[in-house]
């Protein structure tokens, strides 16, 4: 329930102009406006928060600050010696990751006949798979077609997507679809049997299919059953915290660490599957977060020190809707889902300020003009904000509409005593998503060999923006790719003797760059303390 007086005022005026908001199709802007509208407001292009590499792959190119001190950090066992002779588990593929990503590797690994072990730093399903809300997106209907999605989404990420990645995404995302189905994923219908899909930033056709809006839930619900129901072996609460090679510099096995005592754990494989997601909780420019606890990409450090190399490093998306108010929420995700069924986002004035389909970059970047330089921003207490106009859902499409396709929506603001059928809410960006990450080629392997990356660890996939939908996707895509080509490589792989001589040679050329910074990595958990001391 809104009380503080200027966000009243504001809410009249926003409320007084919906009749005619309601009408109004806010033009797309041309592809030079969001070039400009961009490199003047997007994080992105924000160059005092970025740190250029002074060691490893991608030396001397610039990755986010935070990142940087964790990819250049030094290892957990810097100062530890470490028993390699007498691995406790050993499997052909190891997967470091429980969520969609990491259980569609095992899955499909398992299917092809070879011994896997998921290993996980929380628990099987704690994930960003999880908080996914709006949908997956497949061409899969008459008017559409792979090559239609390969142009939005080309285009979406600034062209800068690796091509054969994109295309595998594309053109085996119907199938991906109807895996998912076959699993027992379900997605909203129309009454004859036929998937309801509709529109996301960026789209130019219907193709997101979703469970009305915890869609990332329900696909992991079905997958973390099918693990378990496989049998596939899940070590929870255990985190990897350095890849192993043998004598040839192959990947093969990591060091796991006990989150609850700290024991060290060996695990040899023949070949290894990074699917540890995103970096939400490094809280990139003091930026709040959508991301679960445990994203603080740990599978770029773990890949960085190993030798593997990264792509787009330097981008991240910030997810134009997060939960501005009330500050219990503040940050969460508010699913684009809103938008695609008719919500407009409202400046302070009441005033549309942008076409809401807008891409997610664009979208982003237009609040934050919005709330900056513009002074149209509505003041909470948590900073300056917009409204999503959701009211305009249900005089678009009918009385219901939100309680039938974005329940959770609902519930969560209602419990705070906003009802979004009647009332809109606020919103500002939120860290989102990592559009960069390790380099893989179409098979999903890294530069380093026997180590396999999925999900949002790679990078290359999206370009230098996401689409909504995409990410759920890839998830399926290439955790499967990965899971099938990681067992059959496992069947011609015979593991040498385990080292971590990387390690070692990595501290040395921290020395020799003056790296003097302490900093541990992976950080595997976000640190809050100080957060809270600044409070106090």
């Amino acid at each position: 329930m809104y009380q503080d007086k200027m966000i009243l005022e504001s809410l009249k005026k926003v409320e007084a102009a919906r009749a005619e908001n309601v009408k109004l199709n806010p033009r797309r802007m041309s592809a030079e406006e969001k070039e400009q509208l961009l490199a003047a407001y997007h994080p992105d292009y924000r160059q005092d928060q970025f740190s250029v590499l002074q060691i490893g792959a991608n030396q001397g190119e610039k990755v986010p600050t935070e990142l940087a001190a964790l990819l250049q950090g030094k290892s957990r066992l810097a100062d530890c010696k470490v028993n390699l002779e007498n691995p406790d588990y050993d499997v052909d593929v190891l997967v470091i990751g429980g969520g969609g990503a990491g259980a569609s590797a095992a899955i499909e690994a398992d299917n092809g006949g070879a011994k896997v072990m998921v290993v996980t730093k929380l628990r099987m399903g704690d994930a960003n798979t999880m908080m996914a809300e709006g949908g997956i997106q497949a061409a899969d209907k008459e008017n559409d077609s792979p090559a239609q999605h390969f142009l939005d989404a080309y285009g979406g990420g600034h062209f800068a997507a690796q091509k054969d990645l994109l295309y595998k995404l594309v053109t085996e995302a119907p199938e991906a679809i109807q895996w998912l189905s076959s699993l027992g994923v379900e997605f909203d219908k129309a009454p004859d049997g036929t998937m309801i899909t509709t529109h996301g930033g960026g789209t130019s056709r219907k193709r997101m299919h979703a469970a009305k809006d915890y869609s990332g839930a329900e696909i992991m619900r079905t997958l973390r059953d099918e693990v378990l129901n496989r049998g596939i072996p899940v070590v929870d609460y255990t985190a990897a915290i350095e890849l192993l090679k043998d004598e040839k510099g192959n990947c093969a096995g990591a060091v796991l660490m006990n989150m609850e005592n700290g024991e060290l754990y060996i695990a040899r494989a023949k070949t290894v599957i990074l699917a540890t997601g995103g970096a939400g909780r490094l809280h990139y420019q003091g930026f709040p977060t959508s991301n679960h606890y445990g994203a603080t990409a740990d599978g770029l450090v773990l890949g960085y020190r190993a030798g593997a190399r990264l792509l787009y490093a330097d981008t991240l998306q910030y997810h134009p809707t997060g939960a501005a108010f009330p500050a219990q929420i503040f940050g969460a995700l508010v699913t684009e889902k809103v938008r695609s069924l008719g919500a407009m986002l409202i400046n302070a004035n009441g005033e549309a300020f942008m076409n809401p389909l807008e891409t997610r970059d664009v979208s982003a970047a237009s609040i934050i003009r919005e709330c900056s330089d513009r002074n149209n921003g509505v003041q909470t207490p948590q900073g300056k904000a917009v409204w999503l106009d959701t009211p305009m859902i249900e005089i678009k499409g009918g009385a219901g509409t939100i309680e039938k396709r974005i329940p959770a929506m609902m519930r969560m603001f209602g419990k705070y005593g906003i009802d979004i059928r009647k009332e809109p809410i606020l919103v500002y960006p939120t860290l989102h998503y990592q559009n960069g990450g390790l380099k893989i080629t179409a098979d999903g392997q890294s530069d380093l060999e026997n180590l396999f990356v999925a999900g949002e660890a790679v990078g290359g996939i999206h370009g230098r923006n996401r689409l909504m939908g995409n990410s759920l996707l890839d998830i399926i895509v290439f955790g499967r790719n990965a899971g099938r080509n990681a067992a059959e490589k496992a069947k011609q792989v015979t593991v040498g003797a385990l080292n971590l001589d990387h390690v070692a040679e990595f501290e040395e050329k921290r020395r020799a760059a003056g790296i003097s910074d302490d900093t541990v990595s992976p950080k595997l958990l976000p640190n809050y303390t100080r957060l809270r001391e600044r409070r106090e």
